[in-house]
């Protein structure tokens, strides 16, 4: 059973009911999305997918759309990695994909799951300008300087 500190209504509207985000296991932290209608992506091509939900992400909480896992296997992906739903937007999510692979990616309208959606809290970072930064023992180092 999931404890209720860790369920949080959130207001959605659909003219679809079947589109209602859910989740495959309780416990999972993505919620599938699915398109409102047909598409057809041919490879190399890019397109903008309409869910059919508009959500309201509470104050304080970001929605953080991803990759399903299973569409690494077939090439398509989100060519911005992650989208970012503010708290303060209305609109339909809508999901851009890219197809990477080498057949056409078919998704059936009110069907294929596309996306996940994740709603996580946030801290709104007040930025402060300083004269430095406190020392760590990584100090600088970036990009493979842990040697992996």
């Amino acid at each position: 059973m999931i404890p209720k500190f860790l369920k949080q209504p959130v207001k959605i509207t659909t003219k679809y009911p079947e589109l209602v985000p859910f989740r495959a296991n309780p416990s999972d932290a993505g919620a599938d999305l699915r398109s409102v209608r047909d598409h057809e992506i041919y490879p190399g091509e890019i397109c903008m997918v309409d869910t059919g939900v508009a959500i309201a992400i509470p104050y304080g909480y970001v929605g953080l759309i991803y990759n399903r896992s299973s569409q690494g296997k077939i090439r398509v992906s989100l060519p911005n990695s992650v989208g970012v739903i503010d708290s303060s937007y209305r609109g339909n999510l809508k999901v851009l994909l890219v197809n990477n692979g080498e057949d056409v990616y078919k998704i059936k309208e009110r069907d294929t799951r596309i996306a996940q959606l994740v709603i996580t809290p946030i801290v709104l970072a007040d930025f402060v300008v300083v004269d430095s930064l406190d020392e760590t023992t990584r100090g600088t180092g970036g990009f493979g300087s842990t040697g992996v």
